[in-house]
């Protein structure tokens, strides 16, 4: 293991692995997982829904994985598909009112998952993880 303590893709994709498993354990009562919570909170903060293609984009999945993300959120009574007013080809992801309460509840939840693996970090240290974390992503070519 010593060679990869310095390989940043290595650690960036086991401290992903730490958190996406703690954080699915989190969520796992409020029956969602870590995929499922992303879509969900995107629908809540988009106040006239998100469209697939958008979910995608963001969260860097193929449509069709969004797809069954959303189907399954739907029968879960959390989202719901709705006509585009500005293309009728388009539906649109909204979170209905439950599943506005789901988000609240698991956004605690994710949160307390997360803080599980990122309790070795001070404050100050998380603070610039996520900061530096986020200007990688949005950095991101999409590639």
């Amino acid at each position: 293991m010593a060679g990869l303590t310095d390989d940043v893709g290595f650690l960036l994709s086991r401290a992903s692995g730490l958190v996406v498993r703690a954080t699915n354990a989190a969520l796992a009562v409020e029956g969602l997982r870590v995929r499922q919570y992303s879509v969900l909170v995107l629908a809540c903060d988009a106040a006239g829904g998100v469209s697939q293609r958008e979910l995608a984009d963001c969260l860097g999945l193929d449509p069709s994985q969004i797809v069954t993300l959303v189907d399954e959120l739907t029968e879960a009574g959390l989202v719901e598909r709705r006509p585009s007013p500005a293309d009728r080809r388009t539906r649109l992801v909204g979170a209905t009112p439950e599943g506005r309460r789901v988000r609240s509840r698991a956004a605690r939840r994710a949160e307390a998952g997360v803080q599980r693996e990122l309790a070795p970090l001070d404050d100050d240290d998380q603070a610039t993880l996520r900061a530096l974390l986020a200007r990688v992503v949005a950095g991101s070519t999409g590639r």
